[in-house]
């Protein structure tokens, strides 16, 4: 039986999920043949781990959230178990910027909802008014509210105050996003339907911690060699002479006995069977057009936000608040988003006497901030690190990392557009799709959406199953 010719186009870990998918296939008898097409030069996108001054940087994940289990459980499947580390949660706590002060986050937030309200009545953040509104919260009853922003059921919930102070720069730092313009829907699916079912927030959260609890586990986990370990293992679960890098797809053209010819610029870069587009919903849509312009549209239509990381190491004596860091809401008038303090969350990346610092900027409001030169970044990261910690030391290194266009924004109507998208690709016979534009933008979400990308294709195409 001839094998089929599967493309995988995009060599992140979205991509490199779906192509080891099909690979391990292959092994198990599947009649395919797997290829992985990545513009760049290497695979593994944003998972990308340097080296700088005996100090581990991560140029763009750094770790994922542990209750999503896909992540773990794929590094352990491919023998990285014995690698992963967990957040140092002793040091468990972030801060606000607060008229030019940081500000502790209450204790008792789960995310940002206040399962134990009465925590709240000391912080800083948050007006009287504020907190009696919190207090007014759980008289709320179950309803089922039509699409809205973040920002409109935050509001309708707890007040401007928490939207402002905590909910915004909570969304910047996760999402580079504005909660007017993000669907609560699509972005807090669980608070949602807690509201469904509880109509308070707080009740709702109350109700669900009577459940027995099991181990606790920390907040993030990441590899003890970096986040370009899980990448870098993939890829050699491949076959090295089907991994082509530096091969940008212009055109995916249908062809009359079926399947696909992939194109780059001025030559047949391969043909193929069927076709796993794991890029962002763009350059997808890109593809598209020439196959069914209404998806390609409805994939345009999904916007993205930039950001732009600066690490910046120091070997002096500096002082740094106890936590994993910062967040800075924009009302503050600066373009520092976010900054991690890089030995306090993962104490292992940073050896005895030097401190980390990542700093994001960009989102949806700055996305000038990539036009930024390396040199102009760190003087920017420089000048708010001594405006907002008083630190005057010289920087030991300083590294600048741009991702433009990463992060998928579920704006209103996102729900409907990914139901359109998945109903038009239903009848693309060889086209399946993957991308934190569905339903997550983080590690586990991606690798969830690569394996079922290759299951799908595996399933109705190939006629097997993982």
């Amino acid at each position: 039986m001839t094998p089929k010719r599967i493309a995988v186009v995009g060599g992140g870990i979205t991509g490199l999920v779906a192509a080891y998918e099909l690979a391990k296939a292959r092994r198990a008898g599947a009649a395919v043949e797997e290829y992985l097409l990545e513009a760049g030069p290497r695979v593994g996108g944003a998972l990308r781990t340097e080296r700088v001054s005996g100090c581990l940087v991560e140029a763009g994940a750094d770790s994922f959230l542990t209750e999503k289990r896909e992540a773990a459980e794929l590094c352990r499947e491919v023998g990285l178990g014995d690698e992963l580390v967990g957040s140092n949660d002793a040091q468990r706590s972030t801060c606000i910027l607060h008229r030019g002060r940081l500000e502790p986050l209450p204790d008792g937030l789960e995310f940002f909802v206040p399962a134990r309200p009465w925590s709240v009545l000391g912080t800083r953040l948050l007006s009287w008014r504020d907190k009696l509104g919190l207090a007014a919260e759980v008289l709320q009853r179950p309803k089922r509210a039509p699409e809205e922003s973040v920002a409109a059921f935050v509001r309708r919930h707890f007040g401007r105050g928490l939207l402002d102070h905590i909910v915004e720069p909570l969304l910047a730092a996760v999402y580079g996003g504005d909660p007017h313009q993000l669907s609560a829907r699509a972005v807090l699916p669980r608070l949602v339907k807690m509201e469904e079912e509880s109509g308070s927030l707080i009740r709702g959260l109350r109700r669900n911690r009577r459940r027995p609890l099991g181990e606790r586990l920390p907040l993030f986990t990441t590899l003890r060699s970096g986040l370009e370990t899980i990448a870098a293992t993939l890829e050699s679960r491949l076959d090295a002479a089907r991994v082509l890098c530096g091969r940008r797809i212009e055109a995916l053209a249908p062809q009359a006995g079926g399947g696909f010819e992939l194109r780059g610029e001025g030559e047949t870069v391969l043909r193929v069977d069927a076709v796993v587009l794991a890029l962002a919903a763009h350059e997808a849509g890109r593809l598209l057009v020439p196959l069914d312009s209404l998806l390609a549209q409805s994939l345009a239509d999904i916007p993205y936000s930039s950001s732009l990381i600066v690490a910046v190491g120091y070997d002096a004596p500096v002082a740094v608040p106890s936590g994993f860091g910062f967040l800075v809401p924009e009302k503050e008038g600066l373009r520092l988003r976010a900054c991690t303090f890089v030995g306090q969350k993962f104490p292992h990346r940073v050896p005895p006497g030097r401190i980390i610092f990542r700093c994001f900027y960009g989102g949806v409001h700055d996305e000038a901030a990539l036009e930024l030169t390396d040199e102009e970044a760190a003087v920017v990261v420089e000048a708010d690190l001594r405006r907002i910690l008083r630190i005057e030391a010289e920087p030991l290194f300083a590294r600048v990392y741009r991702w433009p266009r990463a992060i998928a924004q579920y704006t209103l109507g996102h729900l409907d557009r990914v139901a359109d998208i998945r109903s038009r690709l239903a009848s693309l016979a060889g086209v399946y799709l993957c991308g934190n534009y569905f339903d997550g933008i983080g590690i586990a979400d991606c690798i969830r959406s690569g394996r079922a990308a290759a299951a799908a294709c595996l399933e109705s195409f190939v006629g097997s199953r993982l």
